[in-house]
């Protein structure tokens, strides 16, 4: 008979000694820096305990500086509500404007109105709209801008510049309101063309009332749907 042969035992490989001096190297330099961090933190702590004084000044400092902060913050929103209110435009001023300027005044107009959400979104790729707004009464307020140098002179705006207003100011932006806007003037096709499809017009003369801050907007336009919600309490 064959001798049974012993199964040979195999050993557990052993990590490296290098690997196990490296953790124990940085568990090492980890509790050194706790050492120190707590060591100076309460040498800090005991300091202080000595000058009690000093921490009093940072308290009233802080508490300084945060009323300063909240002190500008009230006055730059006091001066905003003021600068809002008083906004006023003559109708020569928005002549020399840039079209983009133009549409900033325009959404100023409508802010300075009581639409807190005004914004100028003119641009490439705006389909149709310069300036939306929710007024007081919660109506959704879509406005193209045209904006002639020449004023009263220049190109009129006519029924071709109406038709992008029309077919995206309710489907797209889902207005209420659908205004074309000028500070020139506007063919009488396009006024009938505006009767047919409910789109409100604003010409030069409309403006100049508008911007010398007499009535809002909605007040000078005829046929303006019926408000949504009750206008806040002032």
């Amino acid at each position: 008979m064959s001798a049974r042969r012993r199964p040979v035992r195999r050993t557990a490989r052993r990590r490296p000694r290098r690997r196990r001096n490296r953790n124990l190297e940085q568990v090492l330099l980890a509790a050194l820096a706790a050492t120190v961090v707590i060591s100076l933190a309460v040498g800090v702590l005991r300091w202080l305990a000595g000058h009690p004084w000093v921490v009093g000044l940072a308290v009233l400092a802080g508490a300084g500086a945060g009323g300063a902060w909240m002190w500008r913050r009230k006055e730059a929103a006091r001066w905003e509500r003021v600068r809002a209110q008083g906004l006023r435009y003559a109708v020569e001023q928005l002549d020399r404007l840039h079209h983009t300027q133009f549409e900033f005044a325009v959404r100023d107009l409508m802010h300075r109105d009581g639409c807190a959400d005004a914004q100028r979104v003119g641009g490439r790729g705006d389909n149709g709209a310069d300036v939306k707004a929710t007024d007081p009464f919660g109506r959704r307020w879509v406005i193209q801008c045209k904006h002639r140098r020449a004023g009263w002179s220049g190109k009129p705006v006519g029924t071709p510049e109406l038709h992008v207003l029309n077919g995206t100011g309710r489907q797209v932006h889902h207005g209420d309101v659908l205004v074309m806007l000028t500070n020139g003037r506007i063919t009488s096709n396009a006024v009938d063309f505006a009767q047919d499809q409910r789109l409100h017009l604003v010409d030069r003369h409309v403006l100049a009332e508008w911007a010398a801050g007499s009535r809002p907007l909605w007040e000078l336009l005829r046929a303006v749907p019926a408000p949504r919600r009750r206008p806040p309490l002032s």
